[in-house]
């Protein structure tokens, strides 16, 4: 007998449903990522999503904090 199949484990992610892309940065102000990084997520590698998730706090501060006070 086998066994049971189990679904995939979910693709951890940054999202936060807060999907506005800042025109200057080009950044979701939500998530921090790049739209291309949005579109290739659930393609991209767990080594390559890790990499994008620890550059994100640092991406915060390419967005205007008066635009992100918006959303907070």
């Amino acid at each position: 007998m086998s066994e049971p199949r189990r679904p995939p484990a979910p693709v951890k992610t940054p999202c936060i449903k807060v999907c506005v892309v800042d025109g200057e940065s080009g950044l979701c102000m939500g998530c921090y990522r790049q739209l291309h990084e949005v579109a290739a997520w659930a393609k991209l590698s767990e080594e390559e999503r890790e990499r994008i998730m620890a550059e994100l706090p640092s991406r915060k501060s390419r967005i205007r904090p008066e635009k992100l006070a918006m959303f907070r």
